[in-house]
């Protein structure tokens, strides 16, 4: 049996140590690439049997037609979220799989580490007891004992967080457009969310109907001094309209693992250079703003699921299995697609 070859864009270290571990040389050859996908690397993929692609590479309708030229069958994507393939554009031409779940875990813990250390004001505790300052001056925080979470999406991810919050003895609100009935939790329209909740955490994908869900009018109806937790895609939060509320000192604090823009930027050193996003800068810039780069995701248990589950979505395929990780355009709505999923998608 011949070898299947993937061309493996956007790779970092850890990317490539995870794949190796799992990786059989016997079955699978791939060819690691620092470069992401775009219009004008795709053609790094000639002779590739698929592509293997994260968060911020560009699968649109230009890329999807340069793969699908050069007989590239398949896409698998290395993380959950697949708001950058234009799937209506693949289908019929390259076959989508994804990971859905690599470790709920990981993702739900950085939320509360980064909402922890945001209200407990434990990196600016951390900086000044490094120069030997012990002052406790600007360090209050509150109790999230008795406190009202609202969760927006309650799949994987949005669970484990819940769970954690009840365990400090959190008020738990949640809002999904697929309410799920046997969660024990109160579910509210996401006006609700925003009225009612001290601190809000996505935990939903990026589409066309909820991006910059979190925007003026939202910020508006909010409770002053709110808290913000998103760990999910930049795109839920208008950036400029949290730059304002932040401002007006309606948004009490803002714990942000992604940005809209990051594509450019995240996964990158620019420590010794300008950056050109001035509104990043002024998030960054805001005493009551935490920023990590996209940085949810990255444990040594969740990198060796996402290698596995990776190479078995790709493994099976060229197999001629069924995948049921597969995404396409008309299963993108799994509350009206009507197919069994028991075959491949097209």
């Amino acid at each position: 049996m011949e070898k299947i070859k993937i061309a493996f864009y956007d790779t970092k270290d850890y990317d490539r140590d995870a794949f190796e571990e799992q990786c059989d040389p016997n079955e699978f050859e791939i060819s690691y690439y620092d470069t992401r996908l775009s219009a004008e690397t795709c053609k790094l993929a000639q002779g590739a049997d698929a592509v293997c692609v994260f968060v911020n590479d560009t699968v649109d309708e230009t890329v999807i037609k340069c793969l699908a030229g050069m007989g590239v069958k398949l896409v698998a994507l290395r993380c959950a979220g697949y708001n950058n393939v234009d799937v209506k554009q693949a289908y019929g031409r390259l076959h989508v799989v994804r990971v859905p779940a690599y470790s709920p875990y990981a993702v739900a813990e950085h939320a509360m580490a980064l909402l922890l250390t945001s209200i407990r004001r434990i990196h600016k505790a951390y900086i000044r007891t490094r120069d030997f300052n012990f002052s406790l001056n600007g360090l209050t925080g509150f109790d999230l004992h008795g406190k009202t979470v609202g969760v927006v999406g309650t799949g994987r991810i949005g669970c484990v967080f819940m769970d954690i919050c009840r365990g400090f003895g959190m008020n738990i609100i949640a809002y999904d457009k697929f309410p799920k009935a046997d969660l024990g939790v109160e579910y509210v329209s996401i006006d609700e969310i925003w009225a009612r909740s001290d601190i809000i955490s996505f935990h939903c994908p990026l589409t066309d109907e909820n991006k910059n869900m979190v925007n003026a009018s939202s910020i508006a109806k909010m409770k002053k001094g709110v808290v913000l937790i998103n760990t999910s895609r930049g795109g839920l939060i208008d950036s400029e309209a949290l730059l304002e509320g932040i401002k007006e000192r309606k948004i009490g604090a803002a714990c942000l693992d992604v940005y809209d823009e990051e594509a450019n930027i995240f996964f990158h050193d620019f420590s010794g250079h300008i950056v050109n996003d001035d509104t990043l800068a002024r998030l960054i810039s805001m005493p009551n703003v935490i920023v990590t780069s996209h940085q949810a995701f990255l444990t040594r248990e969740a990198l060796s699921n996402i290698a596995a589950t990776t190479l078995d979505n790709v493994r099976r395929f060229f197999a001629g299995e069924t995948v049921a990780n597969e995404v396409c355009y008309k299963c993108a709505n799994l509350a009206t697609c009507n197919q069994k999923h028991d075959r491949k998608c097209f």
